[in-house]
């Protein structure tokens, strides 16, 4: 019955040590982790179309990367109608951790420059949602103009 009980415990060590090396193998990929700070420095749930001109990356590649930061359990979303808000998430110690650890270790560029046009984009918010959606960077040039945002 011991040499039972020594098998399941090495077994539940091994499987606890193997999801975090994939948890971290997530963030292995530069997209992944830019999106991650952003969510956890940013303190505010973000759109998808939010995160793709602060990063100045396609549709597609912040969508995709955001797929597996849920698979892994990192993140989170809350649906508004058509509109989905992304979040860290903060139920479990071990992502709090990990959390606190890309805020102090993603710094310079390019976490900089997509802090900063993540601020710029945030300031577009009415009520404290995201109301532009997906546009061309020429038509979000005049959105941020227009309502006296520096571009």
């Amino acid at each position: 019955m011991r040499a039972l009980y020594i098998i399941c415990t090495y077994e539940h060590i091994y499987m606890e040590a193997n999801l975090k090396a994939e948890t971290l193998k997530i963030l292995g990929d530069q997209t992944r982790l830019r999106i991650l700070y952003l969510l956890t420095v940013s303190k505010k749930s973000l759109c998808v179309c939010e995160m793709v001109d602060a990063l100045k990356l396609p549709q597609y590649q912040v969508s995709k990367s955001l797929v597996l930061l849920r698979r892994a359990g990192l993140v989170d979303v809350d649906r508004n109608g058509t509109w989905g808000y992304y979040h860290p998430k903060l139920d479990d110690k071990d992502n709090e951790k990990l959390f606190d650890f890309v805020k102090d270790f993603c710094s310079g560029e390019p976490f900089d420059a997509d802090l900063e046009n993540l601020k710029k984009r945030l300031a577009l918010r009415e009520r404290g949602k995201c109301v532009v959606g997906f546009v061309s960077e020429d038509e979000l040039l005049r959105i941020m103009r227009k309502k006296g945002v520096s571009v």
